[in-house]
């Protein structure tokens, strides 16, 4: 038998580290080759990571909430390498060793003294952190009951974890420091009191009681439901944006008939030829892509008090998860694609981001937003900018009405395919006229599409 160390891999060029978030396999399981082993997460996404091995996993290094850096040993898997490590070295190093001084004996019989005590003695309660507003992992939490370390004194130590979080190393490192003397016996019950100034404030608002009633209310008749690290990642990113641009929306009504018509003529063609479903995804992002390309100005990113013109035109394709969060995989260079192209990466994209099989390179860079709201029958929305981008397009719901159609004989009544394209804009560097023409310049497009279009 052999080891083998799991180290987390390199999941893209701007990831160092990530969040250790879920074992999949305990200690002792049998591993396949390519069997996931844990699930981490980062900034962008969550992935699974596989074993590169077949074996038995024997060791964990790392707790759930612990944060791995790329590169590091996260697991240890024995297998049946041939490649077996002698022991004669280690039987040799320990003969030298066989005559120890009497100070070296002394204190490993004291050693084997206090762990002999250890276990004779009932494990005690792990530390109750149910009254702190902070997480702590269980790792943590049983370090802070083994050294003694109050709830009062973890909540002093500064996290460098991933939302202050404190990890493994701050808590030793807080211990080693000598900043932490052990707690003091256990008082009993009734000696324990709030300080006053605390209890007076409570008493003295209002707001406190109220908040404290509702949320006893919420656990006698709800269900408390905790958000997932994505979700809180989410809410902070919508709330950021909100607060940090002016936004502003215009809304225009598109009749889309002809691309209706000609993807119904097409699609099955299409489908046979290159195996991909031809969804209308791609054609709207092909409209995007051409109206940034002709305002470029839509095509940008503001950086404190100066505006970054992008190159590339980088389209954000927001995409609904099975848990009910969303994900924004990229498309590179978008208008650089011709329509098969575009139709193959935006069905990529959509399966692995439902499959949670993104890579972090794959939602980063993007420079404008597309998000399809019609696809859950809204007829438009106002949704939020995608920071640090300017803008966001939300296709509403395509649906057949009577309309006015205008003809060299007159005007008539008749049943169109139309569609509401809703663009929200960062009105700090663009203004109602950009953001306007903008929206304009993708309608003009779809309306003026092509029914003879090969493709």
């Amino acid at each position: 038998m052999s080891k083998f160390e799991l180290k987390l891999p390199r999941m893209g060029e701007s990831v160092a580290e990530a969040t250790l978030t879920t074992w999949l396999k305990e200690i002792g399981e049998t591993i396949e080759l390519d069997e996931p082993i844990f699930e981490i997460a980062t900034d962008k996404v969550d992935s699974e990571v596989p074993s590169e091995v077949e074996g038995v996993l024997v060791e964990k290094l790392f707790e759930v909430d612990d944060v791995i850096k790329v590169g590091q040993t996260v697991a240890i898997i024995e297998t049946d390498s041939q490649h077996i490590a002698t022991t004669s070295e280690t039987s040799d190093t320990q003969q030298e060793s066989s005559n120890p001084a009497p100070e070296t004996v002394a204190a490993v019989a004291e050693r084997v003294e206090v762990a002999k005590k250890t276990v004779s003695e009932p494990v005690s309660k792990p530390l109750d952190t149910t009254s702190s507003e902070r997480f702590y992992s269980p790792l943590v939490k049983n370090i802070a009951r083994q050294e003694g370390i109050s709830l009062a004194q973890l909540d002093t130590i500064a996290g460098t974890g991933k939302e202050g979080r404190v990890t493994k190393n701050d808590i030793l490192a807080y211990v080693e420091n000598g900043h932490h003397q052990p707690a003091p016996p256990v008082k009993p019950v009734e000696e324990i009191k709030a300080p006053e100034p605390i209890a007076t404030t409570v008493k003295e608002n209002p707001v406190s009681e109220t908040t404290s009633s509702e949320t006893t209310s919420a656990d006698v008749n709800g269900e408390v439901i905790q958000m997932s690290r994505m979700g809180k990642l989410i809410a902070k990113h919508m709330v950021d944006s909100v607060s940090t641009s002016a936004h502003v929306q215009s809304f225009i009504e598109v009749d889309v008939t002809n691309v209706v018509n000609w993807r119904n003529k097409v699609k099955n063609e299409f489908e046979k030829r290159e195996g991909e479903k031809l969804t209308f995804t791609p054609i709207f992002m092909e409209a995007v892509a051409k109206a940034l390309k002709k305002y470029p100005m839509m095509n940008i990113s503001v950086d404190g008090d100066t505006v970054i013109k992008k190159k590339n035109i980088n389209l954000g394709m927001a995409a609904a998860l099975p848990d009910g969060n969303l994900i924004v995989p990229v498309i590179k260079n978008a208008d650089q694609l011709n329509m098969v192209g575009m139709a193959k990466v935006v069905n990529d994209l959509a399966n692995r981001a439902r499959e949670n099989k993104l890579k972090p390179d794959e939602v980063k860079d993007g420079t404008y937003t597309v998000t399809n709201v019609g696809t859950f029958g809204s007829v438009f929305g106002t949704p939020i900018i995608n920071q640090p981008q300017v803008g966001i397009l939300a296709l509403g719901a395509i649906r057949k009405i009577p309309s006015v159609i205008e003809t060299e004989e007159g005007d008539f009544i008749g049943i169109r395919s139309k569609m509401y394209l809703s663009h929200s804009y960062d009105h700090r560097v663009v203004n109602g006229a950009l953001g306007s023409m903008f929206v304009k310049a993708v309608a003009d497009y779809l309306e003026g599409w092509d029914t003879e279009r090969d493709v």
